[in-house]
């Protein structure tokens, strides 16, 4: 996608992709060297590749509330590049990539030049650079309570294992 074109629509509400999975409505935050910053009301602050993007829409359909305007502060990481920009993210848990067979949630532990490597559920990934489209980090409401529940059954199993004397220290 054409950086100086970007640059021109920044504050605005825009659609980046027609469809698909990767295809957001959100505010253009910023453009940097090879990446830029959309505001979703979903996914919240969303980093995309230049590169992945084949089209963006300007004032699209389905524009979002007009709450939703007064949001152009908020804040978000930058950096020259966006392997700089995701290497704030280390330790974190992140979202990469939207939706389809390649999005990809956990927690990001290592940001080379050409990988970076993701820890998600009891595996360990590492996906190419190349191939990240976009990228969020922090947990979505969805997960946390799942986390919950997770942590609420283990709650279960801990009373259980102590009852029965199989304690651990």
């Amino acid at each position: 996608m054409n950086r100086d074109l970007m640059l021109s629509l920044v504050g605005k509400v825009v659609k980046i992709d027609r469809g698909g999975p990767e295809s957001r409505v959100g505010m253009l935050l910023a453009v940097e060297g090879d990446y830029f910053v959309l505001f979703t009301k979903d996914d919240g602050v969303v980093y995309y590749k230049m590169q992945h993007v084949k089209s963006i829409t300007l004032h699209a359909k389905g524009s979002l509330d007009k709450g939703f305007e007064g949001n152009e502060n908020m804040g978000y990481y930058q950096g020259e590049d966006f392997k700089s920009v995701i290497s704030n993210f280390r330790h974190s848990w992140v979202k990469v990539n939207r939706g389809g067979p390649e999005s990809l949630e956990g927690i990001l532990n290592e940001v080379e030049d050409d990988y970076v490597t993701i820890f998600s559920k009891e595996e360990v990934i590492q996906l190419s650079m190349f191939h990240i489209r976009n990228i969020s980090f922090g947990v979505k409401e969805e997960s946390q309570e799942e986390g919950q529940e997770a942590q609420s059954q283990e709650a279960k199993s801990s009373t259980n294992t102590k009852s029965s004397g199989n304690r651990r220290k």
